[in-house]
């Protein structure tokens, strides 16, 4: 028989206040970050700003109280990734843990395809999101009407891409640097570079190293999360 967890006794909201920057673990949703957040401080008024996939790890802001209050100032924050791309396989999640829906050939890209390709990428473009984004349509979020199979068409969206640079070439495997502005989808970004290529590719790995002025170094494990993590920032 399950034992269920004992009531928290909730903080009252003008008691706590600011920012925490985390480093968010793989497996975990944004929301379920937010949950342990909640019980670990005693407070009910917890957000974060830009969300990462489960997938995904590294910089999480989240606001604490009335710093929720800057949710707008967070989110229009431009933001930095490493991200690795496997060659040769589309799913259905744009990245590993999706069913493997087309597989086309790469052995024939060298380096200089790839970096060439990284270039045309740089500057103001623009971006269709992904089925799996959390964009709404009619009020639904698009990996909801993804979930049930239901696919909807989508306007692209102006997105600038201030640096794509090349890490690392192991193939079928390719880690790459993006700064970006906000909207920009790393799994699109993916898909679409394979496409420029005449293959396809999705995601293996994506770390987000920094949103605005907050680095990956800053950022604190959540296990280790406590009250001397609160930063009181205003901007």
């Amino acid at each position: 028989m399950m034992i269920p967890e004992p009531k928290i006794n909730i903080r009252k909201e003008n008691e706590l206040k600011g920012i925490v920057v985390l480093d968010k673990p793989s497996g975990m949703t944004s929301h379920d970050v937010v949950a342990r957040v909640r019980r670990i401080f005693k407070m009910k008024r917890v957000g974060h700003s830009g969300t990462l996939d489960p997938l995904a790890t590294g910089v999480l802001v989240i606001l604490l109280g009335k710093s929720t209050k800057l949710f707008e100032k967070f989110e229009a924050f431009d933001k930095a990734y490493k991200a690795t791309m496997i060659f040769g396989q589309k799913t259905t999640t744009a990245d590993i843990q999706g069913k493997i829906i087309q597989e086309l050939p790469f052995e024939h890209l060298t380096k200089q395809q790839i970096e060439n390709s990284l270039k045309e990428f740089v500057g103001n473009i623009e971006q269709i999101p992904p089925m799996v984004s959390a964009v709404k349509i009619n009020g639904k979020r698009l990996y909801e009407l993804a979930r049930k199979g239901i696919e909807v068409t989508r306007e692209p969206r102006k997105i600038r891409i201030d640096k794509l640079e090349l890490l690392d070439f192991d193939m079928p495997k390719v880690k790459f640097y993006l700064e970006c502005s906000k909207g920009t989808y790393v799994r699109q970004l993916a898909e679409d570079i394979a496409e420029k290529l005449a293959t396809v590719a999705c995601i293996a790995q994506i770390q987000r190293t920094k949103v605005g002025p907050f680095a990956i170094d800053q950022a604190v494990d959540l296990q280790d999360l406590n009250e001397k993590h609160i930063l009181n920032w205003t901007g």
